[in-house]
């Protein structure tokens, strides 16, 4: 296990460039199982999840060729159904959250799948309710295999049912999601392209991933229409061929870097971030007194001695929460919190879909934060407004947005800070230390 060795209080400066979007790149991945054709897709990230999903679709024999950095084409022609379901294929899949995307793909491409409970961050519970609701509504079939602790989901086509072209029996309907779950949305729409009829999803998730993700669909092959809505109607293909698809920055990544820049930044610019598609996210930051400047597609965040936390217009304490896309991403709030601890003034900081995400702010407050934890949704962090510096303190990541939360926090501490697990971190910042230690921080990665 490796950790990081931190040492506090050097101001960063300089140019930095978001990553592709870890969350996109799951998806778009996982959708080359679609079809036999190649799929190009750039901007891959250089992350720990991305990485084991790709070395998953070599070992079920996917073609993977590596064409520059972050440059992939994938192949999924000669696919070993054996191995999909083997113990071996299980194992691998329960270690991995995002191998739940090639639920989709494979049901809708050879009509079987085998489903083990999922690994990924312990940020509270993550059912998988959605996913199966949405496939039993296109016709699939749930068994669990006692022996192996696996669900077996079928979507067989009848003998002679007379279309020769498909490979599963999955029809088109009418569906209300029972929550706009972004994962749960990309698995029903991978699996309803190649469903016979038109398949309509209402209370889809809508972020720009999964805008993402139906575009590449089209290009595909794919007819689907409501891209940017949460009601998506789905016109199933009898296949789906080659693409080339750009994934999008980072938008967690781009906010990290905000909160990095307003705590310890010396004139930081963040190049290329997409803004049409960061919604509400700079808004977000500002309410916390960060100033932001966009200049074209870059965001410029200066030097602030001092950052003033804003009011409702009633004067009652700024609430910033959590809330499905067009909301605040929930990734971004661990980062808040920690900007918050700086700022002047107070912010009540309510995170409404995981209840176990604002347990790492214990490490805060053994830093010297001020932070009221109220429940396991709701925090009220009290500013330092500068005047008190964080301690230096030993710390483990418990995941990924804790992980960077923390590490922002070491970085304006006074003194020399550790956290291990770092691999926590390493899922989902691609040479976070190498990139950050450009602008000036301190940061060295040692084994534990």
């Amino acid at each position: 296990m490796q950790s990081f060795i931190i040492e506090g209080g050097h101001m960063l400066s300089g140019t930095i460039v978001p990553q592709g979007a870890k969350n996109e790149a799951l998806q778009v991945i996982c959708a080359s199982l679609l079809t036999a054709e190649k799929v190009r897709i750039c901007n891959v990230p250089d992350i720990l999840d991305v990485n084991n999903l790709i070395q998953l679709l070599r070992d079920m024999g996917v073609e993977v060729e590596k064409l520059g950095e972050g440059d992939y084409v994938f192949c999924s022609a000669n696919l070993n159904l054996d191995y999909l379901g083997s113990d071996v294929f299980v194992r691998k899949c329960s270690a991995l959250r995002g191998s739940v995307l090639m639920i989709g793909p494979l049901l809708a491409r050879f009509g079987k799948a085998v489903v083990a409970e999922p690994g990924g961050d312990k940020i509270g519970r993550r059912r998988l309710d959605t996913h199966f609701l949405g496939f039993k509504n296109l016709g699939a079939r749930f068994e669990f295999n006692d022996n192996r602790n696996v669900y077996e989901i079928q979507a067989l086509p009848e003998e002679n049912a007379g279309d020769k072209q498909r490979s599963n029996s999955l029809k088109g309907t009418y569906m209300l999601l029972d929550e706009a779950s972004v994962t749960g949305t990309a698995n029903i729409i991978m699996a309803a392209v190649l469903a016979e009829g038109t398949t309509t999803i209402y209370n889809a998730a809508c972020e720009p991933y999964i805008q993402q993700l139906c575009t590449m669909l089209n290009k595909m092959g794919a007819h689907i229409s409501g891209i940017g809505s949460n009601l998506l109607t789905i016109d199933g293909v009898a296949s789906l061929g080659g693409a080339e698809h750009k994934i999008l920055p980072d938008m967690i990544e781009v906010g990290s870097f905000i909160g990095m820049a307003a705590m310890i930044g010396d004139g930081i610019r963040i190049k290329d971030v997409s803004l049409r598609n960061l919604g509400i996210i700079p808004d977000a930051f500002r309410r916390l007194g960060v100033e932001i400047i966009a200049e074209g597609d870059d965001l410029f965040i200066p030097r602030q001695p001092h950052y003033v936390v804003d009011s409702f217009i009633d004067g009652s304490i700024m609430t910033l929460a959590d809330a499905p896309w067009p909301g605040l991403t929930p990734d971004l709030i661990s980062v808040l919190l920690v900007v918050a601890t700086q700022a002047r003034g107070s912010v009540l900081i309510h995170q409404k879909m995981f209840e176990s995400r604002l347990f790492f702010v214990d490490k805060l407050i053994d830093m010297g934060a001020q932070i009221i934890l109220c429940d396991p949704h709701r925090a009220v962090v009290v500013g330092h407004d500068h005047q008190k510096r964080l301690r230096a303190g030993r710390m483990t990541s418990p995941d990924i947005r804790a992980g960077i939360a923390l590490l922002i926090a070491a970085l304006t501490a006074n003194g020399t800070s550790r956290i291990d697990n770092i691999g926590q971190i390493d899922r989902g910042y691609e040479n976070i230390e190498r990139r950050l230690n450009a602008l000036g921080a301190r940061i060295t990665r040692v084994e534990s």
